[in-house]
């Protein structure tokens, strides 16, 4: 077997063991712990491979997962969901647990603990009483990590987006660490855990009031992605609700929970609606590839399409003439989208941004109003702000490359490569099956060429093709 071919045999089992995907800027990686795997057990990489197949090889998956996670993580990491955690998703479930007292936790991917104990931190702040009982779990497949979860002794470095009242009350200076108060750590318990792997217990139906499990999703296999969502959402109680990664995303309408936007980012809400007889809630199902939410509206008007002709011969002014002369009372969203395109096209930024969110008010889920409203962000120079609505918008529309493609843009700006990378990469595979209309009205007058030769040129840029 050629080596080449070895690395795809151990990319398959990997997936098919632990449900984990790498994609081939990962080969070297992967050959890397492959040879060092093999040797350490004094094996041919062949014979490796083949006793990695056969055998339920616990030890050895607990190792590779040890070798193959990134840890990164800090305590209130992306504070903004936090904030939703300590007043949104914690009032509503203490409302709904009052006569209970007990409030139930989940963080999926816990790395090294912070996560998990910053959920804790935030329920302690915000129970009503000390009569009540907060219990969180944390999930993870390296066992390295759990252990200094265990320990709850971490760096100032851990910390360094913890706010100052938390840092005194919670951690203690102990020989240049800091230890976490014995209180929130007998709050969390860890688990290793292999997520390509079912658990009755841990996902009772109807048990936790909020699930984290944020840039995990990323990582897997899409049937294991699938499976997972599944589990998450079925073990939420009615009403508790589900934290991903700004990475992550399940669509405008995924079965069985709700989005929700607020404080600047978006979650999602478990429905209250009745379930099936057996217990269960919808099963899962992954977005229409290129769905919209757009509000319901007329079947695009001659005045529509006339001026849609005209912004591709970039006649930018008569387009807007053209629509401006139509009355804007009952046009549909489509219409007012285009609008905004050309009120900006004009430098009129402010008018284009009042449209867009115009239609946000109608339909906070319309992917292409968030993108349009962040272009007229940044040209207004809020670019911090504009940010935010690229996200939504490849958020709440993952097949959106345009969004993908000014993230990848403004992080190049700022001289960010680690983040460009991932971003520009992500457009360049969707511009291939964009629709023709979102190129046209965001494409900035590129073509669909053009854009492409952009994204490789900017990607070269950042050391992609070295």
């Amino acid at each position: 077997m050629s080596a080449s071919a070895e690395v795809t045999m151990f990319r398959g089992l990997l997936a098919t063991k632990l449900g984990w995907t790498f994609d081939d800027n990962d080969t070297s990686q992967l050959a890397e712990v492959l040879g060092k795997r093999s040797e350490t057990h004094g094996l041919s990489r062949s014979r490796y491979l083949g006793r990695l197949a056969r055998e339920d090889w616990d030890d050895e998956l607990t190792t590779l997962a040890e070798d193959l996670t990134i840890n990164e993580t800090y305590f209130y990491r992306h504070g903004e969901q936090f904030r939703v955690l300590a007043e949104v998703a914690l009032p509503e479930r203490i409302e709904a647990r009052s006569t209970q007292r007990v409030l139930r936790m989940l963080s999926v991917g816990c790395s090294s603990g912070e996560e998990a104990y910053t959920m804790a931190i935030v329920a302690r702040e915000t129970q009503p009483g000390p009569d009540w009982i907060i219990s969180v779990q944390g999930l993870d497949a390296n066992p390295a990590v759990l252990h200094r979860a265990r320990t709850g002794r971490y760096s100032a470095w851990s910390l360094r987006e913890t706010p100052d009242a938390v840092r005194q009350r919670y951690f203690h200076a102990n020989d240049g660490d800091f230890e976490l108060d014995a209180g929130i750590r007998s709050a969390v318990r860890f688990q290793q855990y292999n997520v390509a792997t079912d658990d009755e217990v841990l996902w009772r139906p109807d048990q936790y009031d909020v699930v984290f499990c944020r840039n995990l999703l990323m990582y897997l296999t899409p049937q294991v992605q699938e499976s997972l969502i599944q589990r998450m959402t079925r073990a939420l109680s009615p009403g508790g609700y589900l934290f991903l990664g700004h990475t992550d995303s399940l669509g405008s309408r995924p079965d069985g929970l709700e989005p929700q936007h607020t404080h600047h980012t978006f979650y999602y809400r478990r429905l209250q609606r009745s379930v099936s007889s057996a217990g269960a809630v919808p099963a899962f199902a992954a977005p229409a590839r290129g769905h919209v939410p757009v509000p319901p509206g007329p079947v695009e008007s001659s005045v529509h399409d006339r001026a849609m002709r005209l912004l591709l011969d970039e006649r930018f002014t008569e387009a807007l003439r053209l629509i401006e002369a139509e009355p804007t009372d009952g046009r549909a969203p489509r219409d007012v989208l285009l609008h905004g395109v050309l009120l900006a096209h004009a430098g009129r930024l402010e008018e284009a941004e009042m449209l867009c969110r115009r239609l946000l008010d109608v339909d906070g889920l319309y992917a292409d109003a968030h993108h349009q409203l962040a272009v007229c962000l940044e040209g207004g120079a809020a670019v911090d702000v504009a940010i935010g609505h690229y996200r939504l918008a490849a958020y709440l529309d993952p097949d959106f490359a345009m969004p993908r493609l000014r993230l990848g843009l403004l992080a190049r700006r700022r001289g960010e490569n680690r983040i460009a990378m991932p971003e520009l990469d992500r457009a360049l595979g969707l511009l291939r099956r964009e629709r023709d209309e979102r190129i046209a009205l965001f494409g900035g007058g590129f073509g669909r060429i053009a854009l492409t030769t952009l994204c490789r040129a900017e990607l070269d840029a950042c050391g992609a093709y070295r």
